[in-house]
């Protein structure tokens, strides 16, 4: 099946499109063997035993080198590996959050949305989750944030609580093997509750919860989150916080909106960049 399926897609691939001229005569539809090769790096002898089923073990890097070969999108590239028993890693720059998505959060007015990978790095946030998350320097580690900002205590009136669902996250959704999550666990472990709690290997993802905050400016707020697994980018998450309409939550989120648009009125120009568009990487732990 690992040959029928690269021999199909190899169709699909207009020669111009992968940088080949088109306007010599072929014989077969889309690229020719040897070309794949030559685009993928390998040599024309062993695609030819990919595709006829003489070579079963390919690397993960030639899947993912004849993936960008046949412009293979993210589901497809997906099917490629479990087509040859390997597991696609995260090696397609998990930290880079598409324009649509960015556009799409932007138009949530009335409700915080972010995008975290499965560390936990908050990769783009809406306005609102901007001044939701204000308290925080930086807001840009769910878990750093967590244990060793100086706000979370008051932030989050259930911080211990916070702190076990944290840390069975990270547990549960970020790969082991992860130089980000080794990095992570090392610069958090200076606090001695991470290192008792990552040392009992709780487990645990969640899609929907409440969440309760309290916000220095605007008080105590009450939250239904929802999570969802963004297809375009495995390993990314949308995050969505809902207040109940007419609720307290509502009116002080107006309140919270209101105060951050005044002041960046007042002072236009000086808003601070968010780190995940400096490429600064000083600041995460």
């Amino acid at each position: 099946m690992l040959g029928e399926f690269l021999k199909a897609h190899r169709a699909r691939v207009n020669p111009e499109d992968a940088g080949l001229p088109s306007h010599t005569q072929r014989k077969v539809k889309g690229l020719r063997r040897e070309e794949v090769a030559v685009l993928a790096g390998v040599s024309a002898d062993y695609y030819a035993r990919l595709e006829q089923g003489r070579e079963t073990n390919p690397s993960a890097q030639v899947l993912d080198a004849l993936s960008r070969a046949l412009k293979l999108d993210t589901d497809a590239r997906a099917h490629l590996h479990r087509l040859a028993g390997v597991v696609a890693d995260e090696g397609h720059a998990p930290d880079v959050v598409s324009p649509a998505l960015r556009q799409l959060i932007s138009g949530m007015h009335d409700m915080p949305a972010f995008v975290m990978n499965s560390v936990l790095d908050i990769l783009a946030m809406n306005a609102l989750a901007e001044a939701l998350y204000d308290p925080f320097t930086p807001a840009d580690n769910a878990a750093r944030m967590t244990f060793l900002d100086p706000a979370a205590v008051s932030f989050y009136p259930r911080w211990q609580w916070v702190a076990q669902s944290t840390v069975a996250h990270l547990r549960g959704v970020a790969d082991p093997k992860s130089p980000r999550l080794k990095q992570i666990v090392e610069a958090l472990s200076e606090s001695a509750l991470f290192t008792e709690l990552w040392e009992q290997h709780e487990v645990r993802g969640k899609t929907q919860d409440a969440k309760d905050f309290v916000h220095p400016a605007v008080g105590p707020l009450t939250f239904v989150y929802h999570s969802f697994d963004v297809r375009e980018a495995p390993g990314q998450q949308l995050v969505i916080y809902r207040a109940e309409p007419g609720s307290p939550t509502a009116d002080a989120l107006r309140l919270l909106a209101t105060s951050r648009a005044t002041r960046a009125a007042a002072s236009p120009g000086t808003t601070p960049v968010p780190l995940w568009l400096t490429g600064t990487a000083k600041s995460r732990p």
